[in-house]
């Protein structure tokens, strides 16, 4: 005979039978960095260790100080043409963009076109670029592409990425971004790859600030749209039938 209290004796059948408990365990971080979801800080490393097999070649993450003064505000850097992350990786930006999204927004999937030299098989390509030879920055094309470089000023940013290039493994990374305004680990840099699809939330109560420099000028036709729907803000069924009418 179970010694056990049965805690829930005083609901009803139908409450019991739909009863669920949450699991508080963590899984381990390249298993959540493609599902729920990770810190940035957790992945300023790169893709060390375990996270080389999740980890999406070209993505580069990297922390920013933010230099606070309690009384007066804060300092921080983006990044030095001559130094640092982006000078590593041969890239600088040719123009520099600022953007809001307010509070419980988001911007739907979109992804940039990857320049294949002529008569390159796409997959080869990909392959020495990230898997052959993925020190040798000079052979990125940097100057015919759009990689983007992502700073967040204010707020928190949900980021999600997912690497559609030819031949490349489909990984999927998912991670959480502080603005400058919310001072710690997770105020960080972020270099994504043409190629790789990438759609941002606004993850806190205040509206979410950013600047970004991308290596080739804008160009509509360059900026692939994919599943985003939710930048439309539909309105309800009944509202819209009501408005129609």
């Amino acid at each position: 005979m179970s010694s056990t209290p049965d805690l829930w004796q005083g609901l009803n059948e139908s409450a019991r039978a739909s009863l669920q408990t949450r699991s508080y365990a963590r899984p381990p971080l390249p298993q959540r960095l493609g599902t729920d979801g990770a810190e940035a800080s957790e992945l300023t490393g790169g893709p060390a260790g375990d996270l080389g097999p999740v980890w999406i070649p070209g993505v580069e993450i990297f922390r920013r100080p933010v230099f606070q003064q309690r009384h007066r505000g804060y300092f921080a850097e983006f990044a030095r043409q001559d130094e640092g992350p982006l000078h590593a990786i041969g890239l600088w930006p040719k123009q520099w963009a600022t953007a809001l999204m307010h509070a419980g927004t988001a911007k739907g999937f979109h992804i940039h076109p990857p320049s294949i030299p002529e008569g390159t098989d796409p997959a080869a390509w990909f392959q020495r670029l990230f898997v052959q030879e993925p020190g040798n920055f000079s052979l990125r094309r940097y100057d015919r592409e759009q990689w983007d470089a992502m700073f967040f000023i204010r707020g928190t940013c949900e980021m999600f990425l997912i690497d559609e290039r030819a031949g490349m493994p489909r990984r999927k990374m998912r991670f959480l971004i502080e603005g400058d305004s919310r001072p710690g680990p997770s105020n960080v840099g972020v270099v994504i790859p043409p190629g790789v699809a990438h759609a941002i939330r606004c993850a806190s109560s205040e509206d979410l600030i950013m600047v970004y420099g991308t290596t080739t000028q804008f160009v509509p036709e360059n900026e692939g749209r994919l599943h985003s729907e939710v930048e439309l803000a539909p309105l309800p069924d009944p509202w819209l039938a009501y408005f129609e009418s």
